[in-house]
């Protein structure tokens, strides 16, 4: 028989209503009779083979089907238990597989290293601040005439005026002072040197930036002028312990000569060693310090009145000394290092789980794209891939690098291993004191787990597109009243004499802060703008108060109204979860022990490096590449 005839054969018994051969339901063909005989009685050979063969044809597809439409009902029922058990929190992952919950505890443990290294280092910071603060203040009384304690302490408004020169001869008196101070170290309480290896004078560098050309003739109304800038430096030479000093004199025998209309700055500059014994007692050795002292002179105004200011940078130096601590010392030393190894392992642990997470999520992410192709022709949703994103991992793989970051540093300069100055202890406390607040906003995410607490989370998460939204329209209207009270308020009131301090003010009267003191501080030189200064603060306080601040609150207040609605009413769900909400099965029960939910990162490189990307599903196992 050709396969011409087998063909025909196979579709007329397919058509035929009364066909000779039929299935039941389980599976077994069925003779019927024809005329009182049976139908097969009367044919040849052939065309019973050829239904033969249709019957056995008819057998194998459905068959086939019966085992496709189960093999991707199996498929299905374990994807959606490997995505249910994916979105599991670690209770229910303990449930189901017995799976010891690694992230958890590591986030535990690392909340009471990271505070406890924390608090360690803030007490440390804050000594080195204050040391170096305090020394500063002793800098301001040895080498600055005229120093009034009175400005030590800092208050608002300030209790005294700027510190300031006025007379040509207070210009040349203040560096007599500063030099003969220098000169006579020795008599100061505090233990300072000067920075020699033998302890010899070195001079004071006397710097001045002048204008090219600034000649002014008064008389006459007249001036010749070239806004370049020209810096020229001088050393200023005198021995030890001396008495008398003229810097007048000293300029003029160099030939350098001050001209007070040119001149826009000029700073006089020198360096002090010091060795701090530390009021900690024995459980730290001492440090040796080198100050960098700067006194500057600013006439960049030239409204005839010259700002003066004293600053210290403090650059810690390796130390060459024979010293006896207690045992105690030792042990606060290898603690300190040992805290500061022990959270470094377990930041590092912990990026590692995280970054896994993530490696692994992305994984699976891929895998539902390519299941939902296959299976049910679409694809899946951008807010289900969203689904896969887990920012809190991302907030913790950032914590970690800040914390392993800062806790480096802080090893370097708890050993001394280089020298450090003022910018590194900030750095190390930026690094440390960022990190930890991740930390602890990173604890949100286990109580979240529970619905009590979940509410604040889904709330803030619920308002955040909102609020961004109406925020930016507040403070568009903000900005406008910032630079219209930094123009015409500033120079009639201190609150409002740069943008920054502006705004600051601003910010406080919406938060009702020092409302009077703002109102009573405007000078009444003007008595227009003096009348405008009040139209403004009532304006604003009346807008961003009563109607800014009501509207923003009105809005959590309406998240939080839809969270309360969504948990009653059940929360929206995206494809993705409507998909995984189809398995119903307890974190208990016993298919989630059998499944084996793997996540190879070589699936994922197979993936990326072009082998075949089309999924295939092979009875009861899940989707793999070819």
């Amino acid at each position: 028989m050709n396969i011409a005839r087998t063909s025909a054969l196979m579709h007329n018994s397919t058509e035929e209503p009364n066909r000779p051969f039929s299935l039941r339901e389980g599976g077994q063909p069925e003779m019927r009779r024809r005329s009182g005989s049976w139908s097969g009685a009367n044919e040849s050979e052939e065309e019973i083979e050829a239904m033969n063969l249709a019957r056995n044809n008819r057998l194998l597809i459905n068959s086939t089907v019966t085992e496709q439409g189960s093999s991707v009902s199996q498929a299905e029922e374990k994807m959606r238990r490997k995505l249910r058990f994916f979105f599991m929190n670690p209770i229910e992952k303990w449930q189901a597989k017995r799976r010891f919950p690694f992230k958890f505890i590591v986030q535990l443990i690392k909340i009471v290293l990271v505070t406890a290294q924390l608090w360690w280092f803030a007490k440390g910071r804050y000594g080195h601040i204050n040391y170096t603060w305090d020394n500063r203040i002793s800098f301001s009384h040895l080498f600055l005439r005229d120093w009034d304690p009175m400005r030590e302490v800092d208050t608002y408004p300030p209790a005294t005026g700027p510190m300031a020169l006025y007379k040509i001869d207070d210009f040349f008196d203040t560096i007599d002072f500063a030099a003969l101070g220098y000169a006579n170290l020795t008599n100061s309480i505090g233990p300072y040197y000067y920075p020699t290896i033998d302890n010899t004078i070195t001079p004071m560098e006397f710097c001045m930036k002048n204008y090219k050309e600034g000649i002014i003739f008064g008389f006459n109304e007249s001036y010749v002028f070239n806004s370049e800038i020209v810096e020229s430096c001088v050393n200023l030479t005198f021995p030890v312990n001396a008495t008398e000093f003229s810097s007048a004199e000293y300029l003029s025998k160099k030939n350098v000569s001050i001209n007070f209309s040119a001149l826009v700055s000029a700073s006089l500059n020198f360096a002090i060693k010091t060795v701090n014994f530390r009021s900690a007692g024995p459980i730290s050795p001492p440090d040796c310090y080198r100050f960098d002292i700067e006194i500057d002179f600013d006439n960049s105004d030239h409204d005839g009145q010259m700002m003066l200011s004293l600053d210290a940078q403090a650059t810690r130096l390796y130390c060459n000394g024979v010293a006896k601590y207690n045992s105690d010392s030792m042990v606060g030393s290898v603690l300190r290092t040992l805290m500061n190894v022990t959270v470094i392992v377990i930041c590092s642990i912990s990026l590692i789980l995280c970054s896994r997470a993530l490696i692994r999520a992305q994984q699976l992410k891929w895998e539902t794209v390519r299941f939902f192709k296959t299976t049910y022709g679409k694809e899946l949703s951008s807010k289900g891939k969203m689904e896969f994103i887990n920012f809190w991992y991302i907030m913790i793989i950032a914590n970690d690098l800040l914390i392993i970051s800062g806790s480096a540093i802080k090893e370097e300069i708890e050993r001394k291993v280089r020298q450090f100055g003022g910018d590194q202890w900030n750095i190390c406390s930026l690094l440390l004191g960022t990190g930890n607040l991740l930390v602890w906003f990173g604890v949100l995410r286990y109580l979240g787990f529970f619905k009590t607490y979940n509410v604040l989370i889904l709330t803030l998460q619920r308002a955040a597109p909102r609020v961004a939204r109406f925020s930016l329209c507040a403070l568009i209207i903000y900005a406008g009243f910032t630079f219209c009270g930094w123009l015409i308020l500033g120079p009639y009131h201190m609150k409002f004499r740069s943008l920054s301090t502006t705004s600051e003010c601003l910010f406080s009267l919406i938060n009702g802060d020092d409302m009077f003191a703002t109102f009573s501080i405007m000078s009444e030189k003007s008595m227009m703008l003096w009348w405008f200064s009040r139209i403004y603060l009532y304006l604003f306080i009346a807008l961003f108060i009563y109607v800014v601040l009501s509207l923003f609150i009105s809005l959590i207040m309406d998240a939080y109204e839809t969270i309360k609605c969504y948990y009653q009413e059940g929360f929206p769900k995206s494809d993705l979860m409507e998909f995984v909400s189809q398995c119903t099965e307890p974190p208990s029960s016993n298919r989630f022990r059998t499944d084996s939910f793997t996540n190879d990162l070589t699936d994922l490189l197979k993936w990326l490096w072009c082998c075949r990307r089309n999924p295939v599903i092979d009875g009861d196992d899940e989707p793999i590449l070819q």
